[in-house]
């Protein structure tokens, strides 16, 4: 859909603030007040299928929301749900007279049980644990009931703590010991004594044990440190979702920086120094230098790090940053591109030095298409690995994963492949303009998708341009994590028979659109701050053939086992999908070609049943399954170390999964080659996803495919030709 839809995501904007519900402005004074009203007004006026704001509505929220800011139930006390409960039915009633009561109550509650618990973990992790005790702990938090009092509140944490440390004081154990043995000195574990290698210094199970326990506070400081840095906008927004999702899975409140990492996220580019930084109790640390970016061009910041003070390039003053939210560290540091930024820092090496550096345009490489040229049988092939369908929706004219996949095919094709992979597995999706312009590379015209807003008619999404990009054999690798716009390519070469699918039994089974709306477009004199954004659910997609992707994803040509095969992760999982449905099909052909597809498809059946490699695969799968599923764990260390054990002798027949390798050779295109002359980082990626090509049973068989493929055409056009002649 090169020239009709390239603005689809802009017009449905536009569309929505033309809409009379958008023209309606807001102004209470109360923020708070203010961003229900606005949420609760486009949610009843915009989304697909609108709730009733009831009883049940209000009891949904309330246990999804205590979930939510307690899962494992080690704040709050059954006192305390009993006097929240006073509002479980209630909070439909506070949302229509935009009453936030009931937040202010449990989120002041939060924050006194949060600073308690503190003080209740940290008296714990004092003392040793006795590990001779023959104890259990159930690790399944749904079923557990709130405490009545502090002991059985200081028993909870006791027994979190102690399942939390087992594996830290196992671990510690096993180090020394292979440290032991690796300098012949025996292991005097029976005395409680383990002399140090080359040392007169004796290393006791109580040091250990004592290490266990400062490694279980020290993670605990860590997410404490986090959570104290979390304002009540914060938590507030908490709040505000646990409401909207009772609409569908999709539907989701931005924070004003949530929504700046959803465009960052979605476009795969900011504006910035270029590098990755984590809050530590220290201080704020440097994790990753983005390859390619500001700070990596400098090549003056290191990970590891730490920085204390930053000053914008026109101004005298430094802000020190010690101490600060990571995510108010960040406004500072980040910037428009052409400006400049003084960081003083902390060196890995303890010095104290500053540097400069001109923020720009920092890509995320990661977030792009990528492709690889692989040789089969002295024939050709193309692989495309597409982590996202990204777009930038302040720019349409900027890079977006059409016209990057359209680029790659030609420089593909520039090379002489006979056949593509397009990898869409992990692919969660994107914009739904890229996903028409990517199909339309495959296709000479017709429908992509169909699109249904409720109470209207269904609108089809067509590709116009009669060019055809790629029109040799095509590949479509999926799993269960591949979703939206993901489905939507995949089903539309499955009902054009234009690719063979391989894949997981189905897909994620995401089949809705959602629109993110700017919830500052519709405040009168807006003196209160950023209102952040609302992404909630317009519309639902279907194939070509009518039939919806929700819940039930798209059924791959050739099933295939992975790590995900027995695991619960697809839309059907969630809570409140919205429901499976169909509406008609389309006017499309079926594409016309000399593949044969149903006998292709019949011998990638064949040798994927006899496949050693995926077997082993789909064992492994079940065990894994086996392991999550598993809730009761000992707290006697005997026994949890037997139980260890016996998991790691099962783990050893999976073992040879990492061995297996195929005969396939991958290379970068021309010039990627000459970019990695240039970029070491870039060279090392690349070369990890090699190794990891060469493994990929998925992939070999993709290749497998592709070459029957060719091999049919072949087939057909000589005995074409030769009833001709």
């Amino acid at each position: 859909m090169k020239g009709n839809y390239k603005f689809l995501l802009l017009a449905l904007l536009i569309a929505f603030a033309s809409c009379s519900f958008t023209s309606k402005t807001f102004d209470d004074p109360d923020k708070d007040k203010l961003l229900i009203q606005l949420i609760t007004y486009l949610l009843d006026q915009g989304h697909f299928e609108p709730k009733d704001i009831d009883d049940n509505f209000s009891a949904n929220v309330f246990d999804d929301y205590l979930n939510n800011i307690d899962p494992f139930k080690r704040y709050f006390y059954a006192s305390d749900i009993e006097e929240f409960s006073a509002y479980k039915d209630k909070i439909d009633d506070q949302i229509r007279a935009y009453d936030v009561s009931f937040f202010n109550l449990t989120h002041e509650r939060l924050l006194q049980r949060i600073a308690e618990s503190k003080a209740i973990y940290t008296e714990i992790l004092e003392k040793p644990f006795d590990y001779t005790k023959k104890e259990e702990y159930n690790a399944d938090y749904k079923k557990l009931n709130y405490v009545a009092n502090k002991r059985e509140m200081k028993e909870r944490w006791r027994q979190q703590l102690k399942f939390s440390t087992i594996a830290n004081y196992d671990e510690g154990k096993t180090n020394l010991k292979k440290e032991l043995e690796s300098n012949n000195i025996i292991d005097k574990d029976t005395s409680e004594e383990i002399e140090k290698p080359k040392s007169n210094k004796k290393k006791t199970l109580k040091e250990i044990e004592a290490e266990a326990r400062l490694t279980t506070k020290k993670s605990l400081d860590e997410l404490y440190d986090y959570i104290d840095d979390r304002t009540r906008n914060d938590w507030f927004a908490v709040y505000i979702n646990a409401i909207v999702e009772e609409f569908d899975p999709h539907t989701f409140y931005f924070a004003p920086e949530d929504k700046e990492r959803f465009d960052r996220d979605i476009s795969g580019k900011f504006e910035g120094i270029g590098a990755r930084l984590q809050k530590k109790i220290d201080g704020i640390m440097v994790n990753e230098i983005i390859s390619g970016g500001p700070a990596w061009r400098a090549n003056e910041l290191e990970v590891g790090d730490q920085i204390l003070k930053v000053r914008q390039g026109d101004e005298k003053e430094s802000v020190n940053v010690v101490g600060m939210r990571l995510e108010d560290a960040i406004k500072y540091i980040k910037g428009p591109k052409g400006t400049v930024v003084v960081l003083t820092l902390k060196k890995v090496d303890g010095t104290i030095q500053d540097i400069s550096i001109k923020r720009d345009v920092v890509e995320l490489e990661e977030t792009y298409a990528k492709s690889s040229v692989v040789e089969k049988d002295g024939q050709l092939f193309g692989v495309i690995n597409l982590p996202k369908f990204y777009i930038s929706f302040e720019d349409y004219n900027e890079r977006n994963a059409a016209s990057d996949i359209k680029q790659e095919i030609l420089r593909l094709k520039e090379e002489g492949i006979e056949g593509l992979v397009m990898d869409l597995r992990n692919n969660g999706g994107g914009s739904l303009q890229t996903v028409v312009d990517i199909a339309g590379l495959f296709i000479e015209d017709g429908p992509i998708v169909q699109v249904k807003t409720t109470g209207e008619a269904k609108e089809v999404l067509k590709d116009k341009d009669k060019s055809i990009v790629w029109d040799g054999p095509l590949v479509i690798l999926v799993n269960e994590l591949s979703a939206s716009a993901s489905e939507i390519l995949a089903a539309a070469m499955q009902d054009y028979k234009r690719g063979i699918v391989i894949g997981s039994k189905q897909t994620y089974g995401k089949g809705t659109v959602q629109t993110v709306f700017d919830l500052n477009r519709m405040v009168r004199n807006n003196t209160k701050g950023d209102m952040g954004a609302l992404k909630f659910t317009t519309q639902k997609f279907y194939r070509i053939n009518g039939g919806s992707t929700q819940l039930e994803g798209v059924k791959s040509d050739v099933v295939v086992p992975d790590r995900y095969s027995y695991i619960n992760i697809g839309e059907k999982d969630q809570e409140n999908p919205l429901p499976w449905d169909k509406i008609d099909a389309a006017d499309y052909t079926v594409w016309d070609n000399y593949w044969d597809y149903d006998t292709t498809i019949s011998k990638s059946k064949e040798r994927m049943a006899a496949n050693e490699q995926l077997k082993l695969i789909d064992a492994n799968a079940q065990w894994v399954k086996k392991i999550r599923d598993r809730e009761n764990y000992s707290l006697n260390y005997e026994e949890y170390k037997k139980a260890m054990e016996i998991n790691e002798e099962e783990a050893k027949r999976f073992s040879q999964l990492s061995e297996y390798t195929t005969n396939l050779t991958f290379t970068s295109l021309p010039y990627e080659v000459k970019l990695m002359e240039q970029d070491s980082v870039l060279r090392e990626k690349r070369d990890r996803w090699h190794t990891a090509l060469s493994k990929d049973v998925y992939v070999e068989e993709a290749i497998n495919v592709l070459h029957d493929l060719k091999r049919s055409k072949a087939i057909e056009s000589n005995v074409a030709n030769s009833v001709k002649n």
